[in-house]
């Protein structure tokens, strides 16, 4: 056991807390079901990695799930992959968010962005939106199965869009405007979509983007999509609300200039079209397809991962009321972006009875305090960041505590990356004393978090709370074995309702057996180090694969490649990211380059390098530094040596990071063995 983990809590519930929070309500309510009280978490947690098909069926009952026909059985094994849940239900997840009983003047989602004011939409309202939304794009053709595409920032049209989508039963995907043209043609060319929904540009750090151009760009590369829907959200933003007709049809006819075949529109005509329209929900079978969402692999196009209505609705209800204990009269906000899965974790919030908040914007514009400002404004009393804003809040000083009205403010959330010690301090010595602060720590590929905070446990200093209910999470070596107190690999040894029932285009399923179960069979591995502590919880310590996460946008190594590689100088790289700092909580990502003959890294050739890295991928992904080298290590069979090279900058032995009789060309590891002295 570390120092750390002897240390006492920074923070604990409170008695009267610990008997009415929900977590504590259905453990009262599943011990009377199974004739046997639970004593604690703990042993509420082992049941439900235990008695998998008892648990979720607790869930789905204790959460009300609304179903038009009912399931015949919880779980057909615990085979993985394959796992089939909830066999015969047939439901719909918008349905599940919007026919809940509300008040419909209450307020369902609070809003601001760098181009907008702050706004809220009542329950009322989102229900109508979405009526017309989704009758609109029946109007369109849009049915079951369809694919609809979002290039959208996180506004509520865009919450409208995806809730209109899924009432259909078509298919959802979104990427965030911020995304070059070949990242996002790479996604969403895989899923053939047959209406793209854009905006004409945004607001970021006080600066303008113009996207029409881009879009145009994407289109000419997406030849299934029959419909364009555009939101003048740019235009409209500097023209004013008076001018966004006009800029909206200016806009529309620019982003298809070179696609005069497709029928175009502006996002008002698409809800004109349904204005005044009845809700309706399609039912659909529970492993009916929800949306994809991308989490790129190190070779080859960003995996395209399907989740169902029924297994993210489950998880969901789990997330939502449980673990993040939300009720009426909250605001829950986790600053994302609509490509990254904590904007679909987000929307998942509306199925408790708490509203959400969308900010749109620069967490640095006009200065640190911007979100602080925004919890005030909104009185938050659930604010979701990044480990990286924390940090860089107490490097700038910012006093939130002091300087805002945070009265409301009873938790914040963490998770893109390990929440350092000195954030844990911070957060006590400089917001408030009786801040639930809790880690969180999943993924894309399941939609969730593995570990992370639970009301019923206290906070202790850079630990995680906890296992999830329902997430057998476990840290193996390289033979299969449990540990305890020792770093891992992150594993699950049972299903998931929210795992992938499958990546698009993968008709076999080798691609997802590869991605998951290839290391240990028939048990997923994540990617993730991590440790479980003595009284269980866990300390993540950052990927064990070559994934580049930066400020939670997770995206693959063949994609920063395929932006380098299109400067013509660059032959070969290597791209890596490297914790820093005492606790690892800065992030150094370096993209080691071989130039063509003659050609040497000069400041001109590493800001094309950049700028090329900045439109094709995200301007997230520009590397921090990028270096000449005269060759990748590579194995025999031609594979990039990311891991082993990282491992090796993080201070490894060369031996113990790689084998030596499996490289191609031993001695170019010498240059990041030397390298690594330095650092």
């Amino acid at each position: 056991m570390s120092s750390a983990d002897q240390q006492g809590p920074l923070w604990e519930p409170s008695p009267e807390d610990s008997e009415q929070v929900e977590m504590a309500r259905f453990m009262r309510w599943a011990g009377d079901r199974r004739g046997r009280p639970f004593a604690d978490y703990a042993e509420l947690w082992r049941w439900s990695v235990e008695d998998v098909e008892g648990f979720w069926a607790a869930i789905w009952e204790f959460c009300g799930v609304r179903a038009s026909r009912p399931y015949e059985r919880v779980l057909d094994s615990r085979r993985m992959p394959g796992a089939r849940w909830f066999e015969g239900a047939e439901l719909n997840y918008s349905e599940n968010v919007l026919s809940r009983d509300r008040d419909p003047a209450a307020v369902a989602a609070v809003h601001a962005s760098e181009l907008r004011g702050l706004g809220q939409l009542t329950w009322g309202e989102l229900s109508a939106q979405v009526a017309a939304t989704a009758a609109g794009l029946r109007e369109l053709g849009v049915g079951r199965g369809d694919r609809v595409v979002a290039y959208m920032p996180n506004i509520p049209e865009t919450l409208v869009a995806f809730l209109a989508v899924a009432s259909i039963g078509a298919i959802w995907s979104s990427a965030a405007p911020e995304f070059g043209a070949r990242s996002v043609i790479d996604r969403f060319a895989q899923i053939e979509p047959k209406v793209l929904l854009t905006v004409d540009g945004y607001r970021h750090g006080g600066k303008d983007f113009e996207r029409t151009a881009v879009v145009a760009s994407i289109l000419r590369e997406l030849p299934t999509v029959e419909h364009v829907v555009l939101l003048p959200y740019l235009a409209a933003g500097a023209a004013g609300a008076a001018g966004a007709a006009g800029v909206a049809k200016a806009g529309a006819a620019q982003v298809s200039a070179d696609d005069g075949a497709r029928f175009r529109l502006t996002w008002s005509e698409l809800l004109e079209q349904g204005a005044g329209t009845e809700l309706r929900f399609e039912p659909v079978g529970f492993d009916h397809p929800l949306w994809v969402l991308y989490s790129s692999g190190t070779t080859g196009l960003p995996k395209a991962i399907v989740h169902g209505h029924g297994g993210i609705l489950l998880e969901q209800l789990k997330k939502s009321n449980l673990h993040l204990d939300l009720h009426r009269g909250d605001r829950m906000f986790w600053f994302t972006t609509t490509g990254w899965m904590m904007w679909n974790f987000l929307i998942g919030c509306l199925l408790s009875d708490a509203a959400i908040v969308l900010y749109d914007g620069s967490p640095g514009h006009p200065d640190l305090g911007v979100l602080w400002k925004l919890a005030e404004q909104t009185q938050m009393t659930c604010m979701g960041v990044s480990a990286g804003l924390l940090a860089s809040s107490e490097k700038a000083g910012v006093e939130p505590g002091r300087d805002y009205d945070l009265r409301a403010l009873r938790a914040i959330g963490s998770t893109g990356s390990p929440l350092a010690p000195e954030s844990f301090q911070w957060v006590y010595e400089h917001v408030g004393s009786d801040i639930w602060l809790f880690s969180t720590s999943g993924g894309t590929d399941v939609c969730t978090a593995f570990v992370g905070g639970c009301p019923l446990l206290p906070v202790y200093e850079g630990e995680l709370q906890s296992r999830g209910l329902g997430c057998a999470v476990e840290a193996w070596d390289e033979h299969g074995n449990s540990l305890i107190d020792e770093v891992g690999e992150l594993v699950l040894t049972e299903p998931l309702p929210s795992m992938p029932l499958f990546l698009w285009g993968d008709d076999d399923g080798e691609r997802l057996r590869e991605s998951y179960f290839s290391m240990y069979p028939h048990i997923w591995r994540h990617g993730d180090w991590i440790r479980i502590t003595p009284r269980g919880g866990a300390v993540i310590y950052g990927r064990s694969d070559s994934t580049i996460n930066r400020q939670g946008v997770r995206m693959g190594t063949s994609e920063i490649y395929r932006a380098a590689d299109a400067v013509p100088e660059v032959v070969d790289a290597l791209v890596v990211d490297i914790p820093r700092g005492s606790h690892g909580e800065e992030l150094w990502m370096v993209l080691f380059v071989v130039l063509a003959p003659g050609a040497t890294l000069h400041e001109e050739l590493t800001a094309q390098i950049k700028r090329r890295i900045r439109e094709d991928c995200s301007p997230r992904h520009v590397p921090n530094e990028i270096r000449q080298i005269d060759a990748v290590p590579r194995t025999l069979s031609g594979k990039v040596l990311e891991v082993p090279v990282k491992r090796i900058l993080m201070g490894a032995a060369p031996h113990e990071a790689a084998s030596v009789d499996s490289l191609a060309d031993p001695s170019s590891l010498d240059y990041f063995v030397e390298l690594a002295k330095t650092l």
